[in-house]
């Protein structure tokens, strides 16, 4: 899919965009503080199963005591060893519906990482799990802003969900990739506008990488400077027709963006073009 065929980086003036009657969201914050204590309810907000590299990741993964003089590691390596399995190479994940089959295989650099949430490091929902997996993840909101969110998630007709995480050889980058498809096209394009207009709202997120080749379709935020913390967090969006892409990303600081871009950038070509990019 063309650049020339997309809509701008926050997508098409549509109904999904944030508006009057779009769900509540928190005020923006007045200071780094707040902006960080309210990153759940973001995370929440952009309709994201249980992801390792979101608000998880941002306040548990830190080394808040740690020897100074010790390297930060995110996951120890496993000496785990996958079984010979029917499905293929398991090790780079499974391609065995067609919608796993549109995940980006384990790249090079890169090995299985831990589980999202609960569903696993390489698994795939059912449409009808992955809208409870949604409402689920809108609990950390208020009552009213959840019930909202709540009928946003069963107004998108989620058809499944398949999840993959991947952390780098060295151990300084985790990602994990959630691809949803829709029953329509602009229902996708909506919820691209809707995630970006919640990052925006919040004063404290920085912009984060462009993907090339994918600048009107994919959208990357990086989370709030905090001095304090070893650990940073980057949020990427996009979309490709019937499909919404969610990646989350951490890493040691300065967390590598440009690995995160690329994998992205790779994530959506494979899209396009099963096949060429493994």
């Amino acid at each position: 899919m063309s650049d020339e065929t997309m809509s701008d980086r926050n997508g098409p003036e549509t109904a999904g965009a944030v508006s009057p009657d779009a769900p509540l969201l928190p005020a923006a914050p007045d200071r780094p503080g707040r902006t960080r204590r309210l990153i759940p309810a973001v995370l929440g907000a952009v309709l994201v199963i249980g992801s390792v590299g979101g608000a998880a990741a941002y306040t548990k993964i830190t080394v808040d005591h740690a020897d100074r003089g010790v390297k930060t590691t995110l996951w120890a390596k496993s000496s785990h060893k996958a079984s010979k399995d029917p499905a293929g190479e398991v090790g780079r994940g499974r391609a065995i519906t067609e919608l796993s089959k549109l995940l980006l295989p384990v790249p090079s650099g890169y090995r299985l990482g831990p589980d999202i949430g609960e569903s696993g490091n390489d698994s795939e929902l059912s449409g009808r799990k992955a809208t409870a997996a949604l409402k689920e993840s809108n609990r950390g909101l208020a009552g009213k802003e959840r019930r909202a969110l709540d009928r946003r998630v069963d107004q998108l007709h989620i058809q499944g969900v398949a999840l993959r995480s991947y952390t780098s050889d060295n151990n300084d980058l985790l990602v994990d990739v959630q691809i949803t498809r829709m029953k329509d096209k602009k229902a996708v394009r909506d919820l691209y506008t809707f995630r970006n207009g919640v990052f925006d709202s919040f004063g404290g997120f920085r912009e984060g990488p462009t993907i090339d080749g994918h600048r009107r379709n994919a959208t990357c935020f990086l989370s709030p400077r905090d001095s304090e913390d070893r650990i940073e967090n980057i949020w990427c969006q996009a979309y490709d027709g019937e499909l919404s892409i969610a990646v989350s990303a951490a890493g040691t600081k300065p967390i590598g963006r440009t690995a995160v871009a690329e994998l992205l950038k790779d994530q959506l070509n494979h899209i396009t073009s099963p096949g060429e990019y493994v």
